[in-house]
């Protein structure tokens, strides 16, 4: 009798045991699929340099943060690829580097592809195309290219101006110096360490409208000059975000950061 007692209660036993499984079975399942549902973006490494106004640059009266045409751009990106954005600021010829070695994800600074980023990087389609000029001290007496003979021109570092600036050295026999950042080229000019320096119309004007001790002429021989974003070689990231770049060039999404940040008022 005690033995039939027992077992009854054993049975009873893994009854309840194996009930409280299942329970806690299908809650299990219940929270893993909810946590699917609530998994969280992307989050894309984004370098930049924030020296080039107004492409990316720090307005210290408005805060920290770094803005402007490309920060603005590559938002509209991640929104389309579903990813999260986060801005890091790299010196320029640090960029490319520190894509390479999977420090970051992407990059947007108003690059240039050419054919020594394009053997180690990958160019999303071109999202801008700008002039180059020199900018010059109003008082320096330099109107063109030929009065720029014997003088020192200023260029930032890994620059396409800096593979400009060489050329046209050579040709009126000049000196180019390198900068790490833009600023550097107007401060050493303003203070006669520089004479000259070579930046794009865009960023040109922003320095301009703020310094009316500056004057700017454009660059006799134009080169093919337009921006794109750069990605680690063989990156699925090229074709999404080519794509998200299309689609917001239909939308007019681009043109209408062009009129935020690029057109003179």
């Amino acid at each position: 009798m005690k033995n039939k007692f027992f077992m009854l209660m054993l049975v009873l036993v893994i009854a309840v045991l194996t009930a409280c499984g299942a329970k806690d079975d299908k809650a299990s399942d219940k929270d893993s699929n909810a946590n699917e549902g609530a998994e969280q973006k992307q989050v894309l490494k984004v370098g930049t340099s924030s020296d080039y106004a107004p492409f990316e640059y720090v307005d210290a009266a408005k805060g920290d943060d770094i803005i402007g045409f490309d920060i603005d751009l590559i938002k509209l990106v991640g929104e389309k690829i579903g990813a999260e954005i986060e801005v890091q600021d790299i010196d320029f010829n640090s960029l490319v580097p520190a894509l390479q070695a999977g420090k970051i994800d992407i990059v947007i600074s108003g690059m240039s592809p050419n054919e020594e980023r394009e053997k180690v990087v990958d160019f999303s389609e071109k999202y801008n195309q700008t002039e180059q000029v020199f900018i010059v001290k109003k008082d320096s007496g330099i109107k063109k290219e030929a009065d720029l003979a014997g003088k020192k021109i200023g260029v930032q570092n890994a620059s396409i101006q800096e593979t400009l600036g060489n050329k046209i050295a050579k040709e009126v026999d000049a000196t180019v110096e390198g900068r790490t950042r833009i600023p550097e080229i107007v401060q050493d000019m303003m203070s006669k360490r520089l004479d000259a320096g070579i930046v794009e119309s865009g960023v040109a004007k922003g320095y301009l409208d703020t310094n009316d001790k500056l004057e700017a002429f454009p660059v006799k021989e134009q080169p093919e000059d337009f921006k794109a974003i750069a990605v680690p070689k063989g990156s699925d990231l090229k074709d999404k975000i080519n794509k998200a770049l299309k689609e917001l060039a239909a939308e007019g999404k681009i043109q209408e950061l062009e009129e935020k940040w690029l057109k003179v008022k």
